[in-house]
């Protein structure tokens, strides 16, 4: 009776643990409220949802590029050669350009990510409920990898308890018949749920980059392109070459995993780092951001930046970090959305 007792408390508690987790979860990936789907604005907005601010940032270099407003010599030295920007993260692009010190493509690459015309993009979609706001599901995914490992330790513990209790002279099957179940139940649930918690662009962000890139399958620009289905789509190869480079000599972005939102399952590894990386501001003015998911490319290996005076922050699972003073620039750590 102890045994049978102490096995109904076990499941009923993962079966609650459960239940509350899925809730959670499901609270963060809910879209907006209100009728209708939510439209985004520009190609920008597209490039985030799908790539984030890495994406973001080549959908300005390509299109800055392929129209001659930039150029890219040397061994990746940009150089401007005109002044007219169509949006707030072209200004950004010229802004930082024009404070680098040598006009390196991967310094200005990620300064540009880190800015803020960049990281107020984030913000925008998480309000609209396009994106999961940063640390938003912190607590669900710790909670939900909780679940998994008790589960998991509790795989080899349900065993060693049944052995003991036969030793002792009693019936053990029942035990084990009534716990294993809950436990394989809570290993299946808290994976899933932590996955879900991981993510960040919602199902309503993923069907509007879905409806955009449908209805604007026409374009052919190089920036379009980039920002639906990644750098590979560039059909300027020396262009591809000089990104593709860039991405992999951004201070600390190399890693790679394989879960990003790209609309293209053959994109870029590019954008692997963080390719959902993105912030949303807090009432102080700074802001954070972290990795999202999706379903090619990106992931789990993110960084983190944070500046000092109205800038923005980024930070994803894996966590190294970068800071800096004035929200557009960050050392160390990886590089707020990029990757090899």
């Amino acid at each position: 009776m102890t045994t049978t007792v102490l096995a109904l408390l076990i499941t009923l508690a993962i079966v609650a643990a459960s239940i509350i987790l899925f809730r959670g979860t499901s609270a963060l990936r809910r879209g907006p409220a209100g009728t209708g789907p939510v439209r985004i604005h520009d190609l920008m907005e597209v490039a985030f949802l799908n790539g984030g601010p890495s994406r973001v940032v080549d959908t300005a270099l390509a299109t800055m590029c392929s129209d001659g407003r930039l150029a890219i010599g040397g061994p990746g030295v940009v150089s401007a050669q005109s002044t007219v920007a169509h949006d707030p993260v072209e200004r950004s692009v010229y802004a930082e350009l024009a404070a680098a010190p040598n006009g390196a493509l991967h310094n200005l690459r990620h300064a540009v990510m880190c800015g803020e015309a960049v990281q107020e993009i984030g913000d925008s979609l998480a309000f609209r409920g396009l994106m999961v706001p940063p640390q938003a599901g912190r607590k669900w995914r710790i909670g939900s990898i909780v679940l998994l490992l008790a589960c998991i330790l509790g795989v080899p513990a349900c065993i060693v308890t049944a052995i003991a209790v036969s030793v002792a002279g009693h019936f053990a099957v029942p035990f084990i018949i009534l716990v294993l179940p809950a436990l394989v139940w809570g290993i299946v649930c808290g994976a899933v749920n932590a996955g879900r918690a991981a993510a960040r662009v919602t199902p309503a962000g993923r069907a509007a980059a879905a409806a955009y890139a449908a209805s604007h399958a026409h374009r052919t620009t190089s920036g379009h392109l980039v920002a639906v289905r990644g750098l590979r789509a560039l059909p300027d190869r020396a262009l591809w070459e000089q990104l593709h480079t860039a991405a992999r000599l951004t201070p600390g972005g190399s890693r790679t995993t394989s879960r990003t939102p790209s609309a293209d399952s053959g994109s870029s590894s590019t954008y692997a780092a963080a390719a959902m990386v993105w912030c949303a501001g807090s009432a102080s003015g700074a802001s954070s951001c972290g990795s999202s998911s999706g379903n090619s490319g990106s992931g789990s290996g993110g960084s983190s930046c944070s500046s000092g005076s109205g800038g923005s922050s980024c930070g994803s699972s894996s966590g190294s970090s970068c800071s800096s003073s004035s929200g557009s620039s960050c050392s160390s750590g990886s590089s707020c959305g990029s990757s090899s």
